[in-house]
């Protein structure tokens, strides 16, 4: 039976927010995880990565880590603003995600909870879109901030000025 009233199109998340709605400071949480081995094993198998010091546990030790030690690119794809809510207040006012820098702080092993945020930094106007920069964290369990970096996205305005 179909239902007339019903339009897949008004299926959203949210109203998307244009350059004009954001403000320096709004936050963005990406949920919590905890790195096992299901992470592990995606990232090598999606890199390529084969280095013992990523899946040999004894090879970590003798290298002096406790444990696995993750990638610089997993740990950084916990950033990805997709996996939070950004986008989704965006939505269609999203044109590209532009780039991203990133400086790896800390070692995050198996087993270590981490908390990616995305925080608007910068809002740079421009006639027709804005470039939206936010500041990317990621923290652990102990409170250490492992990761840090900065991404930039061209959104469009709401109205030409």
């Amino acid at each position: 039976m179909s239902d007339e009233q019903f339009n897949p199109e008004n299926h959203k998340f949210a109203e998307a927010s244009y350059f004009e709605d954001l403000s320096i400071g709004q936050k963005f949480y990406i949920p919590s995880r905890t790195l096992r081995d299901a992470n592990f094993a995606a990232f090598q198998a999606a890199s390529g990565d084969n280095h013992p010091i990523h899946y040999d546990v004894e090879y970590c030790k003798s290298q002096g880590h406790p444990e696995l030690l993750a990638h610089g690119f997993q740990v950084l794809i916990q950033t990805a603003s997709g996996a939070g809510i950004f986008p989704h207040v965006i939505g269609e006012s999203l044109i590209a995600f532009i780039d991203q820098s990133s400086k790896f702080l800390g070692p995050v092993y198996y087993g270590d909870t981490v908390y990616p945020e995305l925080v608007i930094t910068a809002l740079k106007e421009q006639r027709t879109t804005g470039v939206v920069t936010v500041r990317s964290t990621i923290h652990n369990q102990r409170r250490e901030l492992v990761l840090e970096g900065e991404q930039r996205y061209l959104v469009r305005r709401r109205s030409a000025a």
